[in-house]
């Protein structure tokens, strides 16, 4: 199987800690350059710090950006493809707040599309000529399992999750014969400080111990644990590979069975 990714050149978003941290360092275990891009410069340095360097000649780099400054992150991608184009864009980005959706306002609507979808779009489109030039593209959205089944009180997330999914089927049929891919891996709980910070807001909210909380949603996953970022990075390196270059416009799960839907 081929998962050779020498030569090639990812940018990770989000790549500062979590799953974006884990992808970065398996992208560049198979041997890609690797750019990270996240707002914080100390993140990022340490997690350069951290990533392997396997291939002769390999580079690695880090991008310091926000996903919420759309133009000045269109004007940064149009850099990094002009000093050294890309081929695989991990889409990546912290989920918006949790609550009902009908107490969100238009303000929190607004800026959650801002931050992925919008993000997103811009990314793609000053990536896009480097993967057109090489000949292989791989674009993979880090999202979320609710775009299978919607979950209560992620109101917002739900909706832009939803949205993203839409963005990545449309983009695979328009771009699948420069023989660039776009999928999506929809995680489950995973050990991250996003799982963390959801579970203290509903011990919190609930009168409940965190450690309650946590084994009352354990019970809704077959494998009885929570994910760890590296099965999640697994699966979104593999997506990368020349070995998956025919799976396009999927939503894979990697959630340990949670969800109960067929397709």
């Amino acid at each position: 199987m081929n998962l050779d990714l020498r030569t090639r050149h990812a940018l990770v978003c989000g790549a500062s800690q979590g799953i974006g941290r884990a992808i970065a360092i398996e992208l560049a275990g198979m041997g890609a350059d690797v750019t990270l891009l996240a707002r914080s410069q100390a993140g990022l340095e340490t997690v350069l710090a951290e990533l392997p360097q396997p291939a002769e000649g390999q580079r690695h780099d880090i991008l310091c950006a926000d996903m919420l400054a759309t133009e000045s992150l269109a004007a940064q991608a149009a850099q990094l493809h002009d000093r050294h184009p890309v081929q695989i864009l991990i889409n990546n980005s912290g989920g918006p707040a949790p609550g009902p959706l009908h107490e969100a306002s238009p303000a929190q609507l607004q800026a959650a599309f801002q931050q992925h979808l919008c993000a997103a779009q811009v990314l793609l489109q000053a990536l896009l000529p480097g993967m057109r030039e090489a000949g292989y593209g791989r674009i993979v959205n880090i999202i979320s399992t609710s775009v299978k089944e919607p979950l209560p009180g992620l109101g917002v997330s739900n909706i832009v999750r939803a949205g993203t999914a839409a963005w990545a089927k449309t983009l695979a049929g328009e771009l699948a014969a420069d023989g660039i891919t776009v999928n999506n891996v929809l995680p489950g709980y995973t050990q991250t400080g996003r799982l963390e910070r959801l579970i203290d807001g509903r011990a919190e909210s609930r009168g409940l111990s965190p450690q309650d909380v946590a084994q009352a949603m354990l019970k809704d996953v077959p494998a009885g644990r929570f994910g760890e970022p590296a099965e999640v990075a697994a699966l979104a390196a593999f997506l990368c590979s020349p070995a998956a270059g025919y799976v396009n416009g999927t939503s894979i799960a990697a959630d340990g069975g949670r969800v109960r839907s067929l397709n």
